[in-house]
């Protein structure tokens, strides 16, 4: 008698062993973009600046000189260091108004101890150090001790370190020649190709260092999370207000590099210095890729976001257009950004 009995397929069926690749196959061309630019957000400014380096290398050919590549350097230095503390803070769906009256204040602390008190060069430093950590510490503070939202706290005290630094400074500049070298070294030059400053040379090894501690770390995994969910990191065991006065700190402690960076490239500390350089930041961090809504982005995208700033800024500049359409061409910049990050959010919807 034979077997009529039919032998079962071994395995599942087809449609279900392709049904991911099927699935994504069935994705548009802009719905691919979108998940591609949502997973890889650095992406859409590094070809901005690849774009805006060619074209106005052609519209001027001194766009592309040894000295005017370093002066662009020099220019991001400050905010692209700055721009570090801001994406710390913006990662974790915060906002910090204060930093550049931090880095000020840290500035003028650092010169009045060298020059007014007479504190050796790395004293002086020290004490800077301290005074950027805790303009970090009451800003982390208010927000997890008081729950008070960031755009308030920091709001708040922008006003109150700007007050410090004219109590401090009196409203007086302390000039260079009254520093020690240490103070504004990172204003010196070596040679690179280009004429490359300390400052600029200290700003990408602090980029090297947070990108490894956001990418690398559990902290920096701590960091994603409470940016991306408050209440889903708080239920899977992430101590939140411990993240957030952690990142207020680091921040803090960012900005007084930034204003040892600020001091060599103005070879001075002055109240008056990088009155803009709160805006730029944020500019920077935006246009880099990261989400004002938190949970996305990395610091090389603000790394890309400064350059992009400084290049428009000098490329305009050399085109002959008045500092109002350089600021004009920012703000649209801003803009765009924005409107970019709102539609590739929309991948998780």
């Amino acid at each position: 008698m034979s077997d009529t009995t039919s032998t079962a397929p071994s395995g599942p069926p087809t449609s279900a062993l392709h049904l991911a690749d099927e699935f994504i196959n069935r994705r548009t061309p802009t719905q691919r973009v979108r998940a591609i630019l949502y997973r890889y957000p650095a992406i859409s400014p590094a070809i901005v600046l690849v774009v805006a380096v060619v074209v106005f290398g052609v519209i001027n050919s001194r766009f592309l000189a040894p000295n005017n590549l370093s002066l662009i350097t020099q220019q991001v230095a400050v905010i692209g260091t700055l721009g570090v503390a801001q994406t710390l803070v913006i990662l974790t769906a915060g906002i910090d108004l204060s930093v550049g009256a931090a880095m000020v204040l840290s500035s003028i602390v650092i010169g009045n101890a060298a020059a007014g008190v007479g504190l050796p060069g790395i004293l002086a430093l020290v004490v800077g150090l301290i005074a950027g950590i805790l303009t970090g510490v009451i800003n982390g503070l208010l927000v997890t001790r008081l729950n008070l939202p960031p755009f308030i706290v920091t709001l708040g005290t922008l006003s109150i370190f700007t007050a410090l630094t004219l109590l401090i400074s009196n409203g007086a500049t302390v000039q260079g020649i009254k520093l020690p070298d240490v103070i504004t070294w990172t204003g010196s030059t070596f040679h690179l190709g280009v004429d490359v400053t300390y400052g600029v040379l200290m700003m990408i090894l602090l980029y090297v260092v947070l990108a490894f501690a956001l990418g690398r770390t559990a902290w920096g995994r701590h960091v994603y999370a409470v940016g991306d969910d408050k209440e889903a990191a708080r239920l899977s065991g992430i101590r939140v207000n411990r993240v957030l006065l952690s990142v207020y700190v680091v921040a803090g402690a960012v900005v007084a590099l930034a204003a040892w960076i600020q001091i060599g490239r103005d070879f001075g500390s002055s109240p008056n210095a990088a009155v803009d350089a709160n805006l730029n930041a944020i500019t920077a961090v935006v246009i880099g890729g990261t989400s004002l809504f938190g949970g996305r982005g990395n610091v090389w995208g603000t790394l890309l976001g400064a350059l992009i700033v400084g290049v428009f800024r000098n490329g305009l500049a050399l085109a002959g257009l008045d500092v109002l359409y350089q600021t004009l061409a920012v703000g649209i910049l801003v803009i765009v950004a924005v409107s970019i990050d709102q539609w590739i959010r929309k991948v998780r919807k």
